[in-house]
């Protein structure tokens, strides 16, 4: 058989001689070149659309990791690392993001990216507190375990795992 699915069979009686030959097409089911080229446009022409799918679906999965991030964190941290009111406010802020992320689930890329940039200011000074607090216990600042909570809490470039939605 040929790649193109085309099967070329001979058949010859050995006492005569005789020989037929039979072609066999495979075209059932095949699309044909202009079906191909027509898939190849439209594939080029919504690559842009995609494109801008593909970012909106990771700027939404950054939100919610950091959403995720920050609340695990905070849940685990203990009294003596993190104030009832600072601990109260972060969780009141993250779950209102997750309230936010349920009711808005065609949001556009900078709306999402707002979002981050809105809880990240109002997270960060109170998860700074708290690695602060956690590097103090641990030792001196810049002794060992100074900063590594930071890097067990999930922050500092880490992003957690990527979630694409197909609908």
């Amino acid at each position: 058989m040929t790649p193109n699915g085309i099967l070329n069979v001979t058949a010859r009686e050995m006492s005569t001689g005789k020989a037929k030959n039979i072609t066999i097409k495979n075209d059932k089911g095949r699309l044909s070149q202009a079906e191909i080229d027509r898939m190849v446009n439209e594939a080029e022409r919504y690559a842009d659309e995609d494109e801008k799918q593909r970012q909106r679906i990771s700027s939404r999965n950054s939100l919610e990791s950091y959403v995720f991030n920050v609340k695990q964190a905070v849940e685990q941290a203990g009294s003596d690392k993190l104030s009832e009111a600072d601990k109260s406010s972060v969780l009141d802020k993250c779950n209102e993001s997750i309230r936010w992320l349920d009711t808005n689930t065609t949001a556009e890329k900078e709306e999402f990216d707002h979002k981050l940039e809105e809880l990240t200011r109002h997270c960060s000074p109170i998860m700074t507190k708290m690695h602060q607090q956690s590097a103090g216990a641990a030792g001196a600042p810049g002794g060992p375990g100074a900063g590594c909570g930071q890097q067990a809490g999930g922050f500092g470039g880490y992003s957690g795992p990527t979630v694409e939605e197909v609908d």
